[in-house]
């Protein structure tokens, strides 16, 4: 059996990976430095303070590496810190060096398991050394300890945290995969049994009516490429094999059901939904089934966001544009947007819907108020 320790000592990095540097690395390592030498300059009674100035302000570049390589950096601080402990006699007494914590929080947070092992095993010898040949106290040693527990366990909260964001949004696109799985289910099950039910009718005919015959096997040729089609589409969407449904799917017909629910619902409540105004252009009947209802699915997403998140809407409109180009859906709400510190799990669904079929859709604030949800699917990505 696998031990604990194994699992860990084996245990990826985090999961999503880190980002790279961002502005805020830059101003926290040009602002360290200088506030250093002003406490080495004021704290006349530290021991070695010039000493330690210099040799904090030259580790304070391992901050720009701490997500990529944390458990080296962490190395390389603690260790040079160890070396000049013991040939000084003493622990640096400057509070600035408490940014190394910053690398014990990257250790934590970014690092694989055997970082987190060795980067603990690290912190303990620390911990020792400082016994060993620091004047230490016992209040000073349960303190230090508390605010390393405490650093770990926060890198521990957040790694946990966007795990389990990264682990919900796969769940929201494993589910958007399995919905568009089943539309085209949908499409290609009524496309295989006209090919069927044409195949037997051109059998019966054939001996007695080759003409009903020869207009079978047209039809059937229809069918055919337009089943052709629509597997086309089944490209890179995956599904368990138990995923499917043999109820019809909704499509741009049935675009008009969701002010007609509005409807019904503002007559049931007390305070009345945002009204819901749709309006739908060009050859509808040209869209193919999976296409129209990815549409459907990406309105009717957008729509429940507005009436449960745009505050103070009273109206959603929603169009959709059909050309040779392709077909296009914009969905608008006159509320003021929800704050919020990071894009909903329908928007992820919405994002994965059209990026299958080979088109981009975007959510954001629009420029005269409200939210705006756009989608727009090409041709090219449904025909070929």
């Amino acid at each position: 059996m696998t031990s604990p320790a194994r699992v860990l000592w084996d245990a990826p990095a985090a999961s999503p990976s880190p980002p790279g540097r961002v502005w805020r690395d830059w101003v926290l390592v040009a602002a360290i430095p200088p506030l250093v030498l002003l406490e080495a300059a004021l704290r006349t009674d530290v021991p070695w303070r010039w000493l330690w100035a210099v040799v904090l302000i030259a580790l304070v570049p391992t901050l720009l590496w701490r997500r990529t390589r944390p458990l080296l950096m962490l190395v390389i601080a603690f260790g040079t810190g160890a070396v000049v402990s013991v040939a000084t006699g003493g622990d640096p007494q400057l509070a600035a060096t408490a940014y190394m914590l910053v690398l014990v929080y990257a250790v934590f947070r970014w690092g694989d398991g055997r970082a987190r092992i060795v980067g603990a095993a690290l912190l303990v010898g620390s911990t020792t050394l400082s016994l060993a040949f620091g004047p230490t106290t016992l209040t000073d040693l349960v303190g230090g300890t508390a605010v390393l527990v405490a650093t770990i366990s926060l890198g521990a909260a957040f790694r946990w945290r966007a795990g389990s964001r990264a682990r919900q949004l796969d769940r929201v696109k494993l589910d958007e995969r399995e919905q568009l799985a089943r539309d085209l289910h949908d499409t290609v099950a009524h496309h295989v049994s006209a090919i069927a039910i044409q195949a037997q009718a051109g059998t019966v005919l054939a001996a007695t009516d080759p003409g009903a015959a020869i207009a079978a096997l047209r039809t059937i040729e229809g069918e055919a490429s337009r089943t052709l089609a629509e597997m086309r589409s089944i490209v890179r969407v995956l599904r368990r094999a138990d995923a499917a449904e043999l109820a019809p799917g909704p499509g741009l017909g049935d675009l008009r059901g969701l002010a007609s629910a509005d409807s019904a619902d503002s007559t049931d409540s007390a305070s009345a939904s945002p009204r819901v105004e749709v309006r739908v252009t060009g050859d509808a009947e040209s869209v193919p089934p999976t296409i129209g209802a990815a549409v459907y699915r990406m309105a009717q997403e957008s729509v429940t966001n507005a009436r449960r998140h745009a505050r103070g809407a009273t109206r959603v409109e929603v169009l959709v544009q059909v050309d040779d180009a392709g077909i296009r859906l914009d969905v608008h709400d006159d509320g003021v947007a929800a704050a919020s510190a990071s894009p909903g799990f329908g928007i992820v669904g919405m994002v994965e819907r059209a990026t299958l079929l080979g088109g981009t859709c975007a959510a954001g604030a629009a420029p005269e108020g409200g939210w705006t949800v756009t989608a727009a699917l090409p041709r090219s990505g449904w025909a070929t």
